[in-house]
């Protein structure tokens, strides 16, 4: 399976360049694909242009959708109901998984699986949404601070650690977590951890 995400050149392409770019590749390597729009790290939209065109072939199986535009979310599950929708913004899960996503692709779940899954099984599986706002609820900060200072990979390598997963330092230029950030996370995960027990618990 190939991950397309229409990474622009220093020269930002038009939707049309984007799309025939991307069905080239996919010609090309004939395999599934799962579209990966990130405006805000590509510098580009997948518009309804580009799903138009892209949306037609047989391999494009889903999009990863990480724009932060709840609206997008209307669009791909209204009109484009034959690509498969996953949630790419972590603390619109809840969100996504109501207008029909059946994947999350999500940084958190390296470091806590099962909260993770305890989150899609309530909604995607089982459908119970009040429930599922609870445990959305109890994973708001640890979403906070993932995206907060621009240390997303840092809080996520750092996460992984505490779990007892080597896996190594930060590439420059980025910086590991100092020992406060370090601190804040910890103390996020541990009463995370000890707010989802409790709702399995049917506390």
């Amino acid at each position: 399976m190939r991950c397309c995400s229409g990474r622009p050149p220093y020269s930002v392409p038009t939707e049309r360049e984007n799309a025939l770019n991307a069905l080239a590749i996919d010609r090309a390597a004939d395999l599934p694909i799962i579209l990966y729009n990130y405006p805000g790290r590509m510098g580009v939209n997948m518009g309804e242009e580009f799903l138009n065109r892209v949306c037609r072939s047989r391999n494009v199986i889903g999009i990863k959708e990480s724009s932060g535009d709840i609206n997008r979310v209307h669009l791909l599950a209204r009109d484009y109901p034959h690509i498969q929708m996953s949630c790419g913004m972590d603390d619109q899960a809840l969100e996504f998984f109501a207008w029909g996503a059946r994947s999350w692709i999500c940084a958190g779940s390296n470091f806590l699986p099962e909260e993770h899954v305890y989150l899609y099984e309530t909604c995607v599986v089982n459908g119970d949404f009040v429930k599922g706002r609870r445990i959305m609820s109890a994973m708001m900060p640890l979403m906070r601070v993932l995206e907060q200072g621009g240390k997303f990979i840092q809080c996520v390598k750092h996460g992984t650690s505490v779990q007892a997963v080597p896996t190594g330092g930060m590439r420059p230029p980025l910086k590991g977590l100092n020992i406060d950030e370090k601190r804040e996370l910890e103390q996020v995960i541990r009463v995370l951890k000890t707010t989802i027990a409790d709702i399995k618990a049917g506390n």
